[in-house]
């Protein structure tokens, strides 16, 4: 299975980017997709996860300003990011779960400033 993560950049504080992430290859069943950030200096921290016929989940950091989503018929998920703040700057990895396997993309770098 591979990820192909898109969608970063460089956005002032205030403003919105939309993250993509595509699977490809041997995919029978998925049963999570989701993304984690890494800040530089901070481990790698969830940010949300969207199981298969399950709750979304949400860091209380990003609540009411990022939704996840799925086109499940492509095998991709998004991350459309509203309302950035500076502390949001980090590297975004894109996670699924195919099986009992875990996958990672490649990690897209998101950069806020003020």
């Amino acid at each position: 299975v591979q990820l192909q993560a898109s969608g970063g950049g460089l956005v002032q504080a205030g403003g919105s980017l939309r993250l993509a992430c595509a699977a490809s290859g041997r995919i029978f069943r998925i049963n999570a997709m989701g993304w984690f950030r890494q800040a530089p200096g901070k481990q790698r921290e969830l940010v949300a996860i969207i199981p298969t016929g399950g709750t979304t989940t949400y860091a209380d950091s990003v609540k009411g300003r990022f939704t996840i989503s799925r086109d499940n018929a492509e095998n991709t998920v998004y991350l459309q990011m509203n309302s950035l703040k500076r502390e949001d700057t980090a590297v975004y990895y894109c996670n699924v779960a195919v099986g009992p396997s875990v996958y990672w993309g490649q990690g897209t770098l998101v950069t806020v400033s003020s």
